[in-house]
């Protein structure tokens, strides 16, 4: 079986040559969302481990906010 950059460079090789660059560009671009995404879930779950996350309340959020404004 083929490891997943042997697939992705096959694939590249398949596609007409005028958009294989456009195409890799896509995919490292998904593949840097994809690690910041998972990062910033990561740094959520350790808030969550770490007790630094409380439930937020809207009403409560709007009430606040109203207060501010007036």
């Amino acid at each position: 079986m083929s490891s997943p950059a042997e697939k992705v460079a096959e694939a590249l090789e398949l596609l007409p040559e005028d958009i294989r660059e456009e195409a890799a560009d896509y995919l490292l671009s998904q593949a840097q969302k994809f690690q910041a995404l998972k990062q910033a879930i990561d740094e959520g779950m350790a808030d969550v481990e770490a007790g630094r996350v409380r439930l937020w309340n809207l009403e409560e959020f709007l009430a606040e906010a109203r207060e501010h404004v007036k």
